[in-house]
């Protein structure tokens, strides 16, 4: 029941940005990409080629409740079978202009710190960054609190830890850290588009999460960063336990209860 005094966080790893988060008695889907391996031609864009499908088909989801979409018009954040599952009439918050340009009803925009309740639990947009200075377009991402349940915050395709420092500064600490990562890069842009393995660390510490869930890593050739990049990180800098082990595919719990006093790491 949502609310209640032990309410768990469980994920599903399904590939590139995509997880099944069980949250507040909701299931709740994050930029989904359900597309079989191939390239994305756009012109005068870079072509984005997915080396990996989905560990779950469309059709093996269970019922989701939510769809959190950080940008809509990157194919490794919305791929068309992504866009089907959106248009087929799921509640979606996404940003003002992916609202605007995909003019469904059940699709809402939220502005930088905008909330809104759902069923239990609220849903907040944070900042996010898609490279320095936005290079990549406007995204958004999300921070989860039901009363009773642990804090989750999901980051979108976010580059910049000073985005980190802010949400950290309203939310600190979080529960549940669903981190985009593996250093995504373009021709055209000389920079990271998202978290460095290195910078997933520093964000983890300014957040003072006790669990990642990192994402972003797999099924994509722009991808800089691996998994075990991200893992290597992790060890080194003394906080491995921390990372989540998810397996594609494979559901797994990632925190039991909120914590109420937690200090810095």
């Amino acid at each position: 029941m949502p609310g209640s005094s032990a309410s768990p966080v469980t994920v599903t790893y399904v590939g590139g940005p995509t997880v099944l988060l069980e949250y507040a008695g909701l299931t709740i889907l994050t930029d989904p990409t359900f597309d079989a391996p191939q390239e994305y031609e756009r012109p005068g864009s870079t072509t984005l080629v997915k080396t990996h499908g989905p560990a779950l088909d469309v059709a093996a989801l269970p019922p989701v409740h939510l769809i959190l979409l950080s940008h809509h018009d990157h194919r490794d954040n919305l791929d068309e079978a992504g866009l089907a599952l959106v248009r087929s009439g799921i509640p979606t918050l996404t940003t003002p202009l992916a609202a605007t340009e995909l003019g469904l009803p059940h699709v809402r925009g939220l502005e930088p710190w905008e909330a809104t309740a759902r069923r239990g639990f609220s849903v907040t947009a944070v900042p996010a960054s898609h490279g320095p200075g936005d290079a990549a377009g406007p995204v958004t991402g999300f921070v989860l609190e039901a009363p009773g349940a642990p804090t989750v915050y999901v980051s979108g395709d976010n580059s910049e830890l000073d985005v980190v420092d802010e949400i950290a500064a309203r939310f600190a600490p979080i529960d549940v850290a669903v981190l985009f990562a593996g250093a995504a890069r373009v021709p055209r842009i000389d920079a990271a588009l998202t978290l460095t393995s290195v910078d997933a660390v520093a964000a983890t510490r300014m957040l003072g999460a006790r669990a990642v869930v990192g994402v972003h890593t797999e099924d994509w050739r722009h991808f800089s960063e691996s998994r075990a990049d991200l893992e290597a990180a992790f060890a080194a800098a003394g906080i491995a336990d921390l990372l989540v082990a998810t397996p594609r595919g494979v559901r797994a719990s990632v925190a039991e209860e909120p914590r109420s006093d937690v200090s810095g790491l």
